[in-house]
């Protein structure tokens, strides 16, 4: 089996001045548990190359077993320094496709054309598409074939805005992903703010915040397994 994560090229945190890029937790959760699951791992984002960490993930109090494990892996941290170029990645090549967060995508992924190709093939050709925290924000520019959006009549989760509200950055952020999924027609619902929660409608996965990506991860496990099976 194999599995492409794709990760933000986007630092900046809007006018803030502020950093920002991809969740590690977010990454490092299900990079393990696909690994161990036996699943082959390729990293992907819009410029190549290393993309860039939101720092405050790497904080203390962020921080968990799985990403002070990653930071010590030389074989993931030489994966993630060498990303290959979204546009020259294929669905056909994979059997899944997992995004993971951080605001980062809110500004490159979302409107990233390669970027929704790639997920418009993935979920076309029928195969499991997992995204969590704000990565679902990607999904507003996503159709289905006969061009109605992707989530519409889906269950789906993201970051709340609750939790957008917690962080301070309602004001900050491009969209707010539980307002572009609900306003794509998607059946938004959420558990506790920080919380695990996980939905699966067909082939779409959704996890709500960065505690959701483990979960989300092993949703997308069974997933695959069932398509094998």
């Amino acid at each position: 089996m194999k599995v492409l994560l794709v990760l933000t090229s986007h630092d900046q945190l809007g006018d803030t001045g502020l950093k920002t890029g991809f969740w590690l937790e977010e990454l490092a959760a299900p990079y393990y548990g696909l690994k161990e699951a036996g699943v082959e791992i390729t990293l992907a984002s819009p410029l190549g190359g290393q993309p860039p960490l939101d720092p405050k993930s790497n904080e203390p109090s962020f921080q968990t077993d799985l990403t002070r494990r990653f930071e010590l892996d030389p074989e993931a941290t030489a994966a993630l320094a060498s990303t290959q170029v979204l546009s020259t990645v294929k669905a056909a090549d994979f059997d899944a496709v997992f995004y993971p967060g951080g605001h980062g995508p809110l500004w490159d992924l979302a409107e990233d054309r390669d970027s929704i190709t790639l997920i418009q093939d993935f979920l076309r050709s029928g195969k499991p598409t997992a995204l969590v925290c704000h990565a679902p924000g990607v999904l507003r520019h996503v159709v289905n074939e006969e061009g109605t959006p992707v989530v519409a009549g889906k269950k789906v989760t993201g970051f709340a805005n609750s939790e957008e509200e917690g962080v301070g950055l309602t004001d900050v952020v491009p969209f707010l992903v539980e307002d572009v999924l609900v306003e794509q027609g998607g059946i938004y619902s959420k558990g506790e703010d920080w919380a695990s929660y996980v939905l699966q409608d067909g082939l779409l996965i959704t996890g709500q915040n960065p505690g959701s990506s483990a979960e989300a991860a092993d949703v997308l496990i069974k997933a695959l397994a069932a398509q094998s099976a």
